[in-house]
């Protein structure tokens, strides 16, 4: 939350040393040198070769395999069994089915082969590597034969030598990999990753099934899926592309598929670009967020990081303790001593009969249980600390458990999701575009997060549990149902490094922030949090759309909180919270807002209801919270009339004097005129 300039009394003296730790922006971010050009959203495209989708094939010209526990037989060219191994060396289709209880598949061809493998009833197992490397071809094609089951098991343990020593996965390819088709494959990557591919990964079909103890699919200059199931229970990231070397890849596309991902670290994880376009995912990272990535104060969670294969990536900083936060300020904590937010009985109606999201409902964030399938990955983490990196395709040991993370543009278009995560449900080093999808978001950090601009203009998003809901340097709001719960801020606008540390490096916290905003052009939105409702360190413009937000019980929180301007041109807001830090809009502003205290607080779940001079309703709300300021704008409100508001036996009548009538400035203007 943003430090406060507190009024000069005592209660307020121990409030300003109390709410000194300031909420901004965080870095996750690898500092590499890179070649290329970066790459930004509009440069990844989700389509695919139609030779990716190409699943036919002449079976009769076709080399065949067929094994037999310990033997295999081999009818055709291209391909010879010796000591225990399949070797391919030259282009053509190859038909594997049968048994083989220890023994491998090495493809060893041109550089400008083309090999395609049909896995057809295959179940290969080996004791002392990778059951299917590709060393060498222009492209390798994997078919999942119709109505097929296969299955892939490497061993625990790696006894490789010569060009085959940085072999490290169930599925290793050093070039382009391409896995369609109907069939089922089944991989248990024993040693560390299950699928890797050290160019471009492309994945259009199949029913895939990974556990892994490290990473379960990665192909390190790209990941392109259009389609298939997937069922990953990773050790550390469930989908990863990481090139850090150059900048024009490393990214991940996403434009179809079934997605269940249970991942100790990043469920998706792009160096670059994350897009996706389109498909159905069920994510859960870290244990879920009932394991949060972080404490009130700062530090890891113990019970999370012991989990984790490293220490301190993309961790936190300056949060105060929650129990002692709660007792100064009597801010609801956090946690099993958290009472619940109870839904509210009758939903908000807004001006001209518009509705918030969810009814204006609290959302509930009570602790849950985690996960029996997050509990187990946990068994199967292998620390990769001490692990050579040049060896490995998963050479981080940085603590990071988000679900959708890019390094660079961050872009979702469409899908369905249900993310649980112990980190950022969605977070992006760079810029965050929201165009549609419908979501639902449990974070044991930011709901979603961007270290430069998070753009939303559709899609249906329900975070119902974080510790600040949605975070940008600038956030941009023009359409979408929104629906945000937050033990912190709902929407968090603030610039510079979050590094943990209260040092700033001599940056006037009070003063507003240079290119700093939070924009509401559009859309529904509605905040419940504890701390600020919407807080910006720069300017706050509300230009269209409906708010509505229940804002903080403690006086050291603001329903509204801004360090520059707040101009209001249009729109329907009604922000309702504690008196202490409030804030009504600035002068700036073209359209009337008013900002009423109430005698004593309000109770919770009391109907507050706000009627011009002729008894129209013009808002009513029902906060789940207790409450005693308000603040409200609409086109319907105009300079000269009264309005009543009524709330519960309390009524208050107050006249639009001015533009801006009530003062409330907070920390900027001490006890300023505000209506009584």
């Amino acid at each position: 939350m943003k430090k406060k300039i507190m009024a000069l009394t005592a209660a307020l003296i121990i409030a300003i040393s109390t709410f000194a730790a300031c909420t901004e922006n965080k870095t996750d971010s690898k500092e590499n040198d890179k070649t290329g050009s970066s790459i930004v959203a509009s440069d990844v495209s989700v389509t695919v070769d139609a030779a990716d989708y190409e699943v036919g094939y002449d079976e009769s010209s076709a080399c065949k395999i067929a094994f037999n526990e310990t033997t295999a037989e081999v009818n055709g060219q291209g391909a010879d069994w010796e000591d225990g191994k399949l070797t391919i060396s030259k282009a053509g289709t190859y038909i594997l089915s049968g048994k083989l209880t220890d023994g491998r598949v090495v493809v060893k061809a041109d550089k400008n082969d083309i090999v395609r493998l049909i896995l057809k009833g295959a179940d290969i197992t080996s004791s002392t590597g990778s059951p299917l490397t590709v060393m060498q071809a222009d492209k390798v094609s994997i078919t999942l034969d119709e109505k097929s089951e296969n299955k892939l098991s490497d061993a625990g343990e790696y006894k490789l030598s010569g060009d085959e020593e940085n072999v490290d996965a169930c599925i290793f390819s050093k070039d382009d990999l391409t896995i369609n088709g109907s069939g089922s494959l089944t991989i248990s990557a024993n040693y560390k990753h299950g699928i890797v591919s050290k160019d471009d990964l492309v994945i259009t079909g199949g029913k895939l099934t990974v556990t892994s103890k490290n990473t379960g699919i990665s192909g390190k200059d790209s990941v392109k899926i259009t389609g298939g199931e997937f069922d990953i229970s990773a050790g550390t990231n469930g989908v990863k592309a990481d090139n850090t070397e150059d900048a024009s890849k490393g990214y991940i596309a996403v434009s179809g598929g079934s997605f269940k991902i249970v991942s100790n670290n990043d469920a998706f994880e792009a160096e670059t670009v994350l897009k996706v376009d389109e498909g159905t995912f069920d994510v859960t990272t870290g244990g879920g967020s009932v394991n949060s990535s972080t404490k009130q104060d700062g530090k890891p969670n113990e019970n999370w990081q012991k989990n984790m294969n490293g220490g301190g990536g993309g961790m936190r900083g300056g949060r105060m303790d929650q129990d002692m936060q709660s007792k100064q300020s009597g801010q609801i904590p956090q946690g099993e001593d958290r009472p619940q937010m109870p839904d509210a009985q009758t939903p908000p109606q807004m001006p001209q009969g518009q509705q918030p999201p969810d009814g204006g409902n609290g959302q509930q964030m009570q602790k849950e249980p985690v996960p029996a399938d997050a509990q187990n990955v946990s068994a199967v983490v292998d620390n990769t600390a001490n692990a050579d990196p040049e060896k490995s395709s998963d050479s981080s040991t940085s603590v990071s458990a988000k679900a959708f993370k890019a390094g660079g543009d961050l872009e979702i278009t469409g899908g369905t999701f249900k993310i649980d995560s112990a980190d950022d449900s969605i977070h992006s080093n760079s810029k965050v575009n929201i165009t549609g999808g419908k979501f639902t978001i449990s974070s044991g950090d930011d709901g979603i997060h961007a270290d430069k601009d998070l753009t939303i203009s559709g899609g249906e998003l329900t975070i119902s549990k974080s510790y600040e809901g949605i975070e940008g340097l600038t956030t941009t709001i023009s359409g979408g149902k929104i629906d945000v719960t937050a033990s912190d801020d709902g929407i968090n606008c603030a610039g510079g490094s979050d590094t943990g540390s209260n040092e700033r490096s001599g940056r006037n916290e009070f003063a507003a922030q240079e290119g700093v905003y939070l924009k509401i052009t559009g859309g529904e939105l509605t905040v419940n949090s504890n701390g600020d409702g919407l807080d910006s360190n720069g300017d706050l413009y509300v230009e269209g759309g409906t708010t509505v937000v229940y804002g903080p019980t403690n006086s050291g929180n603001g329903a509204l909180d801004y360090n520059g301007k707040a101009t209001v041109t249009g729109g329907s807001l009604i922000a309702l919270g504690a008196t202490g830090m409030e804030q009504n809009f600035s002068d700036t502003s073209t359209q009337c807002s008013v900002l009423v205290d109430f005698d004593s607080v309000v109770s919770k779940d009391t109907e507050l209801t706000i009627k011009d001079k002729d008894g129209k309703s013009l808002f009513t709300v029902k906060d789940p919270k207790t409450w005693q300021g308000v603040v409200f704008t609409s086109p319907q409100i105009k300079q000269g009339e009264t309005y009543t508001l009524a709330a519960g036996s309390s009524t208050k009548t107050v006249e639009a004097t001015a533009t801006i009538t009530g003062g409330g400035n907070g920390a900027q203007q001490f006890g300023g005129g505000r209506m009584k």
